[in-house]
């Protein structure tokens, strides 16, 4: 059956943000910051083993520059600040970053080789044996950034849903037009933004990462032209 493994991935979100929001209501305020330095921390060297993964630089730098020029034009940030302040508004009186949450982790749970790899396979073979171990990867994950973030980490299941069930989906359109290069180009763009989501949480610079978002379009494009420009 096609789509399992976007549905364990979902669950798995799920059960790992709730279990984490509920430990994070019991820990102290220190204990919070530091958990989120170390988040921050790890997820710095996770946007760096992802941006490594490409051996050309300037296609990740073109398309961060190209996708930011999109992103602010668009203002995708503040669209989706906006979304999370409103449901945080609605859902619950307690001072929390939800918009945050929701931001940081809806581009890390979606940004990977294992994302694309996983739901083209499923969507192509039925076999999910790769988002079952990214399922896996992101219970832990998910735990961990609720457990500092709290309950707005819940909402990246919702992404999770669409980018992966989209890809599903369209796995057999995508089959022939998608290569490893293009997918090492959009892992390595999407490395650049997981960095700019390490120094929010390290609260060194408030990057406006989700404005960047377009730049994983961008980046399999330019690899496809690469024939007709000189990189």
């Amino acid at each position: 059956m096609y789509g399992v493994g976007t549905a364990i991935n979902v669950v798995a979100v799920l059960v790992g943000g709730g279990i984490g929001t509920f430990i994070g209501t019991r820990l102290s305020k220190k204990m919070r910051e530091t958990a989120m330095h170390a988040i921050g921390l790890i997820t710095l060297l996770v946007g760096v083993q992802s941006f490594l993964r490409f051996d050309n630089a300037l296609v990740p730098l073109v398309s961060v520059i190209l996708g930011l020029i999109v992103g602010e034009a668009m203002n995708i940030d503040g669209t989706l600040k906006r979304f999370g302040d409103y449901l945080q508004n609605r859902l619950s009186k307690e001072e929390s970053s939800v918009s945050r949450a929701f931001v940081t982790t809806s581009l890390v749970f979606c940004v990977g080789p294992l994302t694309i790899l996983g739901s083209l396979e499923d969507g192509l073979t039925g076999d999910y044996s790769l988002l079952a171990l990214k399922s896996a990867l992101d219970l832990v994950a998910s735990l961990s950034f609720a457990s500092v973030l709290g309950w707005g980490v819940l909402l990246s299941a919702g992404t999770v849903l669409v980018v992966q069930g989209t890809l599903t989906l369209s796995a057999g359109l995508l089959e022939g037009a998608v290569t490893e290069p293009m997918i090492a180009a959009m892992t390595a763009t999407g490395g650049v933004l997981v960095l700019g989501l390490g120094l929010v949480l390290l609260e060194l610079k408030e990057v406006r990462v989700a404005n960047m978002l377009p730049a994983l379009g961008i980046a399999p494009l330019l690899v496809a032209l690469a024939p007709l420009w000189p990189l």
